[in-house]
């Protein structure tokens, strides 16, 4: 069962780390330097669904962490 958990735990976190680097960098540290961080967008599209895959990737993570530690 161990084994299970880090095996799905490993695929989980490439599978975040993938989600993290492909969503658009429209706000980040940019904007404190002077940056155009004035506007509103909404997100749309397969934007909206990288944001809400990474959620839930990062739950679906948080909850293996901490299965393994019981």
């Amino acid at each position: 069962m161990n084994t299970i958990l880090t095996y799905s735990q490993i695929i989980l976190a490439l599978l975040l780390t993938a989600a993290v680097l492909v969503q658009q960098k429209g706000s980040g540290l940019s904007s404190a330097f002077g940056g155009s961080g004035a506007e509103y967008s909404t997100k749309r599209g397969a934007e909206k669904f990288f944001f809400y895959a990474t959620i839930v990737l990062a739950i679906l993570f948080l909850t293996l962490s901490v299965l393994r530690i019981i």
